[in-house]
C-alpha cells in the first residue's frame, strides 16, 4: 500500500518539479548570463560572483542553506510526502541571490549574438544535467540542477571560449592585414593601472608631430584592439597607440603576437590583477612579456623590479628609455613633482636641463613620465613634449572636477579602482577641502579584484578616510565591513562619521547636504549592480 502511494505521488512531484524548474530557469539564466557578460565571459567568474553574493547579501546564505536541506531530506528520507520539499526550494532558487536583478540597472543584459550562443549551451547543459539528476534523485534533481547553475554557467563559458575565439579570428586577421598595409609604429602600453590615462597622454604628445590613432576608451583586449585597427587605422597613420590589458596569463603575449609593438611600456606593477593572478610576481611576469617583441622599451625605474627588467632588456640588445619621478635619478626622463614652493620640472634626455611644467594636478606623475618617455623614444622633439605637457587631456570619470548644486565641488573618480590611486585621490580631495574651508565627503564602494589583500586594502582606505576627518558613505555590501571597520579605527572626535548606503544614488542628496557650499565630495570608484 505504501509503495503504491509512493509511486502515485512520485510521478506528479517529478513533473511538477520539472515544470517549476523550467519557469525558474528563466530569471536564473538572465542573472548569470548577465554576470558572465559583465565579467567579460571569463570562465570561473560567475561562480566567484555567486559566492560573493551568498556571503555579502543578508538572507541569501540562509535561504541557500534551506534549499540544500530540502534537497537532502527529499533524497535521504524515503517518505512520499517529503518528495514535495523540492517544489518550494525551486521557487526560492528562482529568487536567489536576493538583490541580484536579472534585468540590471547600471548596465542591462545586452542580447548579442554571443549571448544567444551562450544561452543555447546553457540550456543544453542544464537539460542534460537535469535529466540525469532527475533519474537519479527524483523531484530533487531539478532543484539541485538549478542550485548548480552558477558553475554550470562557467562550464558553458569554458565550452564556448575556444569556439568564440575561433569565430572571431577573421576580425583579428583583418586587423593584422590592415596593420601590415598601413605600417604604423605600434606603441603598446600595459600596467596594473594607469594604462588609459597614459595612452591618452601619449596620443596627445605624439599628435603634434605624427598622425596618430589610439585605441578608444578601454578597448584593450584582443577583439577591442582588432576593432580599433579595423575601424580607425587609415593609410597615412604614422602611430598606433594600443592599450593592452589582461584577464588571465598569456594574454599580453597573445596581444603582442597579433599587434607587435615597436615601442612597449609598462606604467606600474601593482595589485590590480590579484583576483586572478594571485601574486604580484605573476603579474610582473605577465606584464613583462610586452617587451619581448619590442625594439624599444620604456620603463619607470623607481620600481626596482622594473629597473631589473630594464637592465635585462638592455642586455638583450633593446633600446631602453628609463623614466623616474625622483629628482636626481640617472634616467632618460626625470619628472620632479612640485614640492613646497618649487614647481614641477621635467628633464627630457640625459644631461638635459629641467624645464618647468604644470602637471602636478594631472594624473599620476609616473603616467606623465612614461608618456613623455614614449614620445621621446618615438622622436618627438623635447621642446615639443615639454610645451604640450601643460595641456594633457583628462580621462572621463578620472579625477574630473565638477560643480554640485549648492556650491560644493565634486571630484568624479569613479573609474579609479586601485589602492595607490584611491589614496592619492583622497589626499588631493582633503587638500582641496581644506583650501576651501569646507567638509570632505567620500562616497565609495571600495576596491575589488584585489584577491587576498582586498579586505586589508579597503580597511586601510577606510582608515585613511577616518584619519582626515571626512564623512564616509560606504556604498553597497561588497567592501562595507572593511571600510567601516577601518574608518572606526582612526576616526577622531572631529570626524564627520560613517554611514552604510545601498547605492551611490542613495548617498548623493545627503552628501550634497553635508558638503554644503564650501565642501568637497569625492566619488571614489563605482561598482556595477552585479556586485552586492
Amino acid at each position: 500500500m505504501a509503495g503504491a502511494l509512493a509511486a502515485a505521488l512520485y510521478v506528479p512531484f517529478v513533473v511538477s518539479a520539472s515544470v517549476l524548474a523550467a519557469l525558474a530557469a528563466i530569471p536564473i539564466a538572465a542573472r548569470w548570463v548577465r554576470v558572465a557578460q559583465r565579467e567579460h565571459y571569463v570562465p570561473g567568474s560567475v561562480t566567484r560572483m555567486a559566492w560573493l553574493w551568498l556571503r555579502r547579501e543578508p538572507g541569501s546564505g540562509p535561504a541557500t542553506a534551506v534549499v540544500l536541506v530540502a534537497i537532502a531530506v527529499a533524497v535521504i528520507v524515503p517518505v512520499p510526502a517529503l518528495q514535495a520539499l523540492p517544489l518550494p526550494a525551486i521557487v526560492l532558487l528562482g529568487l536567489l541571490p536576493f538583490g541580484l536583478s536579472f534585468r540590471g540597472t547600471s548596465k542591462p543584459l545586452a542580447v548579442t549574438s554571443r549571448v544567444k550562443r551562450l544561452l543555447v549551451v546553457w540550456i543544453v547543459l542544464h537539460l542534460a544535467v537535469g535529466v540525469v539528476l532527475t533519474l537519479l534523485l527524483g523531484p530533487a534533481g531539478p532543484a539541485l540542477t538549478l542550485l548548480l547553475s552558477a558553475p554550470l554557467t562557467d562550464l558553458a563559458l569554458a565550452i564556448m571560449a575556444p569556439i568564440e575565439k575561433s569565430a572571431s579570428q577573421r576580425y583579428v586577421a583583418a586587423a593584422k592585414k590592415r596593420l601590415a598595409q598601413v605600417r604604423p609604429t605600434v606603441v603598446a602600453i600595459t600596467g596594473s593601472y594607469g594604462k588609459t590615462s597614459t595612452k591618452n597622454y601619449v596620443a596627445h604628445l605624439l599628435s603634434a608631430t605624427f598622425t596618430t590613432v589610439a585605441s578608444p576608451a578601454s578597448f584593450n583586449n584582443r577583439l577591442g584592439l582588432a576593432r580599433s585597427v579595423n575601424d580607425k587605422l587609415v593609410p597615412g597613420t604614422e602611430m598606433f597607440v594600443a592599450e593592452m590589458g589582461m584577464d588571465a596569463p598569456g594574454q599580453i603575449a597573445e596581444l603582442c603576437e597579433h599587434f607587435p609593438p615597436d615601442i612597449a611600456a609598462i606604467t606600474v606593477i601593482g595589485e590590480g590583477h590579484l583576483q586572478r593572478m594571485r601574486t604580484t610576481e605573476a603579474i610582473l611576469q605577465e606584464k613583462s612579456t610586452i617587451t619581448d617583441r619590442a625594439r624599444t622599451v620604456v620603463l619607470p625605474i623607481d620600481d626596482a623590479r622594473l629597473a631589473a627588467l630594464a637592465a635585462s632588456d638592455r642586455m638583450n640588445g633593446k633600446r631602453v628609455v628609463t623614466v623616474s619621478c625622483v629628482a636626481g635619478t640617472d634616467a632618460d626622463v626625470v619628472l620632479s613633482p612640485a614640492s613646497g614652493d618649487a614647481g614641477a620640472t621635467i628633464a627630457l634626455g640625459r644631461g638635459a636641463d629641467p624645464v618647468p611644467v604644470t602637471v602636478a594636478s594631472t594624473g599620476h606623475a609616473v603616467n606623465v613620465a612614461v608618456a613623455s618617455g614614449i614620445a621621446l623614444a618615438a622622436g618627438v622633439p623635447a621642446p615639443v613634449i615639454a610645451s604640450r605637457l601643460d595641456a594633457l587631456p583628462g580621462s572621463q570619470h578620472r579625477a574630473e572636477v565638477q560643480q554640485a548644486p549648492g556650491g560644493a565641488l565634486v571630484i568624479d573618480d569613479t573609474y579609479n579602482a586601485n589602492p595607490v590611486g584611491s589614496l592619492r585621490a583622497l589626499e588631493s580631495a582633503a587638500a582641496l577641502a581644506a583650501e576651501r574651508g569646507g567638509p570632505l565627503v567620500v562616497v565609495t564602494p571600495g576596491m575589488v579584484e584585489l584577491g587576498p589583500v582586498q579586505a586589508e586594502r579597503n580597511h586601510a582606505f577606510g582608515a585613511a578616510i577616518g584619519a582626515v576627518g571626512a564623512r564616509l558613505f560606504a556604498v553597497a555590501r561588497t567592501n562595507r565591513a572593511a571600510l567601516l571597520a577601518g574608518y572606526a579605527s582612526t576616526a577622531t572626535a572631529e570626524a564627520l562619521g560613517a554611514d552604510a548606503v545601498r547605492s551611490r544614488e542613495h548617498a548623493v542628496a545627503e552628501a550634497v547636504t553635508v558638503a554644503g557650499e564650501r565642501g568637497v565630495i569625492l566619488y571614489e570608484n563605482d561598482l556595477p549592480d552585479h556586485y552586492p
